[in-house]
């Protein structure tokens, strides 16, 4: 493949600054059962290329589904004249320094490949989730799901670039709906598809499969005979599955270098954060530590380069609270003049790469669970999202989980249902008051990260310990 697509970008008849290819192939399966019946079965197969071309200090950009050398020629004469084209309406000019060569290739870990379960024997697992997720004749509704990726990337450009990734994915689904009379309850495995990971089909079912199983079938039962949670200003503690989309909403996208030069606004929005910000801004309390970090083994966005070829590695983004860098691929670090990270991806193969989320993560602290809950007086304990607003500034927001427990001196007691919470990003983050040692620390991802002008859906992994917030508003009532 590299032979042919160098050979294609070698022969193009423009006279461009620069050429890159980006080719996909993605084999995709999706299995699905709710109440014991088969709702989909399905396999994919998607490939195409993204040529992107320098010209005049733009980029123009066309897609193809044909891999022939004619398609893809034809394709790079497209991408070529819509550069010139845009060429007169330049906010900045770009220069081949935000393309540099790199080679080299990044292999998912996995033990088993994506084959090693038929679909009759995944469909089979499927359905035991459901059955056994039927604890009692309360349980109104059983689901569960999964899905394999096996994608392979070869990217070649002009200057020498050939790099080559494979990743190997599965995303995990179960969750059942309680009904005692009018009152309903949702109950999931740490949140819609939160089980998303690198890795072959060793991760799923996995040791633990129905000890989740059963839990969560016993406390959706267990939250139809819950008090609703009160309504007070008290301390917050979030499990590392809430956690996942508290970092990725009021500090993944906020720090989003694309949102805070304004390209976002007319669609996914903009940001409180401005580009002084970086380098003085004390984002949240000195126990705050938060790292881009694509070389986690496993994690759901981990890589080796992001998509123009950008050697992916470990950075803070915020350091003891303090504001450090951008979520900014190198175009948008040479026009806001900040440091960013290896970032600039995309969803697939006929879509440009823009400034995305991998892996954002909270690192661990230095307290067992107990030892958290312990320090807790008075105060909530929350699991699992199942709402979220936020304000187009990433600034305001409120968040709804699907279970909590109360916390009266230092003691988990009663369970409490529809817990939410609403606070102020800076604010909130500034009452981070307990971080959790690593074996509170878990990782998770989620598939549909959206984004972008035509749509792009990527994946992101989040992980995080459990973390303790002092005077939080929350509060009850159906979300």
């Amino acid at each position: 493949m590299f032979k042919f697509l160098s050979d294609v970008v070698t022969n193009a008849t423009v006279s461009a600054d620069w050429i890159g290819i980006r080719a996909v192939k993605d084999i995709a399966r999706a299995c699905a059962i709710r109440d014991a019946h088969p709702e989909r079965n399905t396999q994919q197969f998607d490939q195409g290329a993204m040529v992107e071309v320098l010209a005049q200090g733009q980029f123009g950009y066309s897609a193809t589904n044909n891999l022939s050398a004619a398609s893809l020629a034809a394709a790079i004469v497209s991408a070529y004249e819509q550069a010139i084209a845009a060429s007169q309406w330049a906010v900045h000019r770009f220069t081949t320094e935000v393309r540099p060569k790199a080679t080299g290739s990044y292999v998912s870990p996995h033990r088993k490949g994506l084959g090693a379960l038929s679909p009759a024997e995944l469909n089979q697992i499927l359905l035991q989730v459901c059955d056994r997720l039927k604890v009692s004749d309360k349980i109104a509704q059983t689901t569960a799901s999964a899905r394999s990726h096996d994608i392979e990337t070869w990217f070649v450009s002009s200057n020498g670039s050939e790099i080559y990734q494979r990743d190997y994915l599965i995303e995990t689904h179960f969750g059942t709906i309680a009904q005692d009379g009018p009152i309903t309850q949702l109950r999931t495995d740490h949140g819609y598809l939160a089980q998303s990971y690198q890795g072959g089909w060793e991760l799923f079912p996995g040791l633990d499969l129905w000890q989740r199983v059963q839990q969560v079938g016993e406390q959706a039962l267990e939250l139809l005979r819950a008090d609703n949670c009160p309504d007070l200003a008290t301390t917050l503690v979030l499990a590392p599955d809430q956690m996942m989309l508290q970092i990725h909403e009021s500090i993944g996208h906020p720090l989003e270098l694309d949102r805070i030069l304004g390209d976002e606004r007319n669609y996914a929005g903009g940001s409180f954060i401005k580009l002084e910000d970086f380098g003085s801004l004390a984002y949240g309390s000195g126990l705050m530590n938060v790292t881009f970090d694509p070389t986690v083994p496993g994690e759901l966005a981990s890589y080796g380069f992001d998509d123009v070829g950008t050697p992916a590695k470990r950075e803070y983004l915020i350091r003891g609270g303090q504001l450090e860098r951008g979520l900014g691929g190198l175009e948008s670090q040479q026009r806001s003049h900040v440091p960013g990270v290896a970032n600039s991806r995309a969803s697939t193969w006929n879509r440009p790469a823009i400034d995305r989320m991998a892996n954002i993560n909270l690192e661990p602290g230095d307290r067992s669970f107990d030892q958290m809950i312990a320090n807790v007086e008075h105060g909530i304990y929350m699991e699992t999202n199942r709402s979220w607003s936020i304000d187009d500034q990433r600034h305001k927001f409120q968040f709804g989980c699907e279970y909590a427990k109360l916390i009266e001196n230092g003691q988990l007691t009663r369970t409490l249902k529809n817990p939410n919470y609403r606070s102020i990003t800076p604010q909130f983050w500034h009452s981070l008051s307990q971080v959790g040692d690593r074996s509170t620390w878990e990782m998770y991802g989620t598939p549909f990260c959206g984004k972008g002008e035509p749509n792009q859906l990527i994946r992101v992994g989040h992980g995080s310990p459990v973390c303790a917030f002092d005077n939080i508003e929350v509060f009850g009532g159906a979300v």
